[in-house]
């Protein structure tokens, strides 16, 4: 129902009213109403039927009705990597930053939420503690809710506390406000100092995510408070399987209540990749956040019986001590009592392998897999056949390893009579394939929006070890019974939290940046990234890879408020009646100077799409926001491709005083290919700064 009513009479009455007028009875509405979102913007969670959802849909105040989409998680040397070291100049204020956590909680008891030497809460802070018996809050987490929409648990896994049981919380937390935590490894591997981006900033914890996901109604409810709460930087590392309509997108919907009240919003792109056009976060008033890898990779050997060694992938903290065993193909061991035949045993999906044929022994799998097949059916490890190099190591069950592009393993299994093999616990190698994004990590063109270029940045999301909780195992697989309290994770769930850091770093020397000035610092002082080993380019990584040691000073910034997306949104189509409901803000659509069309949105990047093999010609205007030094001149230099032309006016921008503004165009021509981008960069430099951002023109799929 769009921005907070001005009205004496509580949202709640008035949410429970509408309900009665729909349902035609007071008792049904009272048991309807799930929440009443009331502190910071309007709306509320209730259980209707299609009949009365599609009768609700026609009254008058109703900006949009979407059902409760159930979305999933977007599941030390990270920082090194980003030369980020631990004695970094930081400011003084970093304390008095509040990091809103939306994800499945946090464990308190982890070092990396210690609260030794912490002063209490900032006096902004207007947050409370949900706590329970196992859950109390502290001086680093300042606060604690839990949101639960569908009702009662479902999985014993799950706890109604602020309390994780899934380890993804207390992961992407760490990796953004984690203290200084010496020592730190997943049982010896990865071992080094884990930190967050802002070790001395708070976090408050909204437990939004269960076992089996995370609900629309409860990401809106957890919005709702931590807007009101007075956190500074809110982090979701969550998403659907697609973009949604602005309007009917939990996450853009909150997320633009947060930016109105000066709140920057940093989200995970998906893991929906390597496919064009699934990134699922894609409003303009957040941060969209890619993985790419570290210069770190996890190798796990493999050797057989016939003493040929194999370098594999994985996190196996197993150690078969040198044990030779027996090796069996999946495909020679189906679970046929099951139902199961070769075809289907042969990729050691869970229940498909015969124990009896299985047990005891090294299971060769023809695909990766998480491994729950080969551990139920009593194996003593899995070898796991891979067709292109694993830039991604993973957790299993058993020992296992991942293997890519050799074939000779499968013929040693398959001529050899008594064929036997033993994995090797996991090194820790220093890995050439860093800066590359993974293959699930999810790319452009924006699908709502192709004119907005998202992801917006890139940040590690590879192999990152960061807190866990100890009330899961390593995997959460059946068997496993490693407890640990670092873990090694990999997803934009990973890296959403990086950004999330940065972005809090850069409020801390600039508490009073808008949520687009500091999305902008960071894509503007973003380090390049090679197109040769990304190929779908900016669809990829967006503006590049976070640079912490630029983005506190990047010179000049796009700078963006409340009034330039309401008339973006007016550009997108929608009506005014629409807009003023979500924004509050009257606005003319038929307007023309109230309409920005997308590629004039003060955006720190350059997007135009066209028709496949055509021309396609755009004049973009901006305006940069000095914040640098007071006197300084910048001038422009353009590096593009042949077709792609782009020419700036003026060449040259002259600033005489820190705020002043001075707007400039950019034309841009690319002839299309059929499919596709092509790709350039405009950079202003003043000498001492260089300010980047990426031209991009696509075709429309």
């Amino acid at each position: 129902m769009g921005h907070k009513p001005n009205t004496e009479t509580p949202a709640s009455a008035l949410h429970l009213s509408l309900l009665q007028q729909i349902t035609g009875s007071a008792s049904v509405s009272s048991d309807s109403l799930v929440y009443s979102y009331k502190r910071s913007f309007n709306g509320f969670a209730a259980r209707l039927t299609d009949a009365e959802k599609d009768k609700l849909s026609g009254y008058e105040g109703i900006a949009s009705v979407f059902p409760n989409r159930i979305r999933k998680l977007h599941t030390t040397r990270s920082w090194d990597f980003l030369g980020f070291p631990q004695n970094v100049k930081r400011a003084t204020v970093e304390s008095d930053i509040i990091i809103g956590m939306l994800d499945t909680g946090v464990w308190p008891e982890s070092q990396s939420f210690d609260d030794s030497g912490y002063g209490p809460p900032p006096q902004k802070w207007e947050g409370v503690c949900q706590s329970s018996s196992n859950f109390t809050c502290n001086n680093k987490i300042v606060g604690a809710r839990i949101y639960r929409s569908a009702g009662k648990l479902t999985s014993n896994k799950d706890v109604m506390s602020p309390r994780d049981t899934q380890g993804h919380g207390s992961h992407t937390a760490s990796t953004a406000a984690g203290n200084f935590v010496a020592k730190a490894s997943m049982e010896g591997l990865g071992k080094g100092t884990a930190r967050g981006g802002v070790p001395s900033a708070r976090i408050a914890v909204y437990k939004i995510c269960w076992s089996e996901g995370c609900y629309d109604a409860d990401v809106l409810a957890a919005f709702d408070d931590a807007i009101s709460d007075g956190v500074d930087i809110i982090s979701i590392s969550i998403g659907g399987t697609k973009a949604y309509d602005y309007f009917t997108d939990a996450t853009a919907i909150g997320s633009y209540h947060a930016m109105k009240h000066g709140i920057l919003t940093s989200v995970s792109a998906g893991n929906e990749g390597p496919e064009l056009g699934t990134v699922t976060n894609v409003a303009p008033w957040l941060l969209s956040v890619a993985a790419i890898t570290v210069d770190r990779k996890f190798v796990t050997k493999v050797k057989l019986g016939n003493g040929r060694v194999f370098k594999g992938t994985s996190i196996n903290t197993f150690d078969h001590g040198g044990k030779m065993y027996p090796v069996v193909y999946g495909g020679n061991a189906p679970n046929s009592t099951g139902g199961f035949n070769a075809s289907m045993s042969k990729d050691c999906s869970s229940n498909t392998l015969s124990k009896k044929r299985v047990k005891g022994r090294i299971v060769l799998c023809d695909s990766v897999n998480s491994g729950e097949g080969p551990a139920a059916a009593g194996a003593a490890g899995s070898i796991m056949l891979a067709q292109e190099q694993q830039l991604v190591a993973s957790n299993f069950p058993l020992p296992a390893s991942t293997v890519s592009g050799s074939d000779e393993i499968s013929r040693y299994v398959m001529e050899k009579r008594n064929p036997t093999a033993t994995i090797f616990r996991t090194v820790e190698k220093k890995s050439e394939a860093s800066r590359i994004v993974p293959w699930f990590s999810s790319r452009g063109p924006n699908a709502i929006t192709p004119n907005i270029l998202k992801p917006d940045i890139a940040a590690p999301g590879v192999d990152i070890l960061a807190a866990y909780s100890r009330g899961k195992t390593v995997t959460g697989i059946e068997g496993d019974k490693r407890v640990v309290s670092y873990n090694i994770l990999s997803g934009t769930s990973m890296a959403c939290p990086h950004a999330t850091g940065a972005a809090a770093l850069v409020k801390s020397f600039h508490p009073n940046w808008s949520p687009a000035a500091l999305r902008s610092a960071l894509m503007t002082t973003a380090s390049p990234v090679s197109r040769d080993q990304n190929p779908d380019a900016e669809f990829a990584y967006g503006a590049g890879l976070i640079n912490l040691k630029k983005a506190a000073n990047p010179g000049l910034i796009y700078d963006a408020r409340e009034h330039d997306y309401v008339e973006f949104l007016c550009g997108q189509g929608y009506n005014a009646t629409e807009i003023k409901l979500v924004t509050s803000k009257a606005v003319d659509c038929s307007d023309v100077g109230k309409k920005i069309h997308a590629w004039n949105l003060n955006y720190p990047s350059f997007t135009l799409s066209g028709k496949p093999e055509g021309t396609v010609k755009r004049v973009f205007r901006r305006t940069v926001t000095n914040v640098g030094k007071g006197h300084s001149k910048y001038k422009a230099k353009v590096i593009s491709s042949k077709e792609l032309k782009i020419k700036v006016n003026p060449k040259v921008l002259r600033f005489k005083d820190v705020g002043e503004t001075i707007s400039f165009r950019v034309t841009v021509k690319a002839k299309l290919k059929q499919s596709g981008i092509i790709s350039g960069v405009l950079v202003w430099s003043d000498g001492s700064h260089k300010v980047r951002s990426p031209v991009v023109a696509h075709t429309l799929q």
